[in-house]
């Protein structure tokens, strides 16, 4: 099976989108019609989400049939309304007698001082960007949930760069796919895992000074975060960062295991992120399990961490300038 590199490998799962590119917001949809085992691993101190208490694997429902990443802050979550509606119209959901409830968890993240910030989100975006789901190839960048995404935001706005959505996928031999879709809105810089190196993050401002003596293109957050307008800067810092993301496979998982595979699979956001996982940030990592294939839950685990990684560096190697910031193009 040729792969597309992307989430949409993983037989049954779509993915739709829809945004508002002159507000620059948007949302994405990761829909599993028959329904997926989910995990959540929140490691991010400050998460704006919905229904993660469901898939705690102490309790009741173990299936999703759809997980929402969006914009607007926590205005964005009003999108998951429009799925539910969407899933309810395609009688999906869990049954309750004659009554099916779709199960759809949110995550979204914080885009409001980019764009347009009376405009975000709502139940009709979010039907829209369910009623578009395929299995073909995801757009990558300014597209969906990613559309007002930014990272380096330790000088705020004015030094930030343009990110995006990312998306990738691993063949993992025997059948099993893991698979990753990541909007990036980090706080920190977005690192090449291999080298290091930083691709997109916080610019020199006047209120930071380049590094190296004006050598290098970015400030680097975690040198700038020990020095002393750092210390100060963080002082102040809003609370307006985050990465979200789906990690999903085609293994037969259970719920525990399914929160063992988000939990695993922040590693990956941790390699490509830098700082990860701050006060500042709200790092929410959903996990689906399709159930078709037998497979080692630390393996996938350990791969789901390494699609995520490349997702990330995938959208922001795919965002677009907008907004006044500039993009790695």
């Amino acid at each position: 099976m040729k792969l597309k590199n992307a989430i949409t490998d993983i037989p049954g799962i779509e993915v739709g989108q829809a945004q508002d590119e002159d507000a620059l917001t948007g949302c994405t949809v990761v829909l599993c019609r028959k329904g997926a085992v989910g995990g959540v691993d929140v490691r991010g101190s400050a998460p704006g989400t919905r229904e993660t208490d469901l898939l705690d694997p102490i309790n009741l429902v173990d299936k999703v049939h759809a997980v929402v990443l969006a914009g607007g802050s926590a205005f964005g979550l009003d999108a998951a309304s429009g799925v539910m509606k969407y899933l309810a119209e395609q009688k999906i959901g869990y049954g309750l007698g004659r009554q099916r409830v779709p199960i759809v968890p949110a995550a979204i993240l914080f885009d409001l001082g980019l764009g347009k910030s009376n405009r975000h989100p709502d139940p009709e975006m979010g039907y829209a960007a369910a009623a578009a789901v395929g299995s073909g190839p995801i757009a990558e960048g300014n597209a969906g949930a990613g559309t007002g995404a930014t990272v380096g935001k330790i000088f705020g706005l004015a030094g930030a760069m343009k990110s995006g959505l990312g998306t990738a996928s691993l063949d993992l031999g025997g059948g099993v796919i893991v698979g990753a879709i990541v909007a990036v809105n980090a706080f920190g810089d977005v690192v090449d895992p291999a080298s290091g190196q930083i691709l997109a993050g916080a610019r020199p401002t006047k209120l930071g000074p380049v590094k190296l003596g004006g050598k290098s293109r970015f400030a680097d957050t975690m040198e700038v975060m020990k020095s002393f307008a750092g210390r100060t800067i963080l002082g102040v810092a809003t609370r307006s960062n985050t990465v979200i993301a789906v990690v999903a496979t085609n293994a037969k998982l259970t719920k525990a295991e399914a929160t063992k595979v988000a939990q695993m699979a922040q590693d990956g956001l941790a390699r490509a992120v830098r700082p990860a996982h701050t006060m500042l940030d709200g790092d929410t990592v959903f996990a689906l399990a399709t159930g078709q294939k037998k497979a080692d839950v630390s393996t996938v685990g350990a791969y789901a961490a390494e699609a995520l990684a490349q997702a990330i560096v995938r959208a922001v190697r795919a965002a677009k300038s907008a907004g006044g910031l500039p993009a790695t193009e």
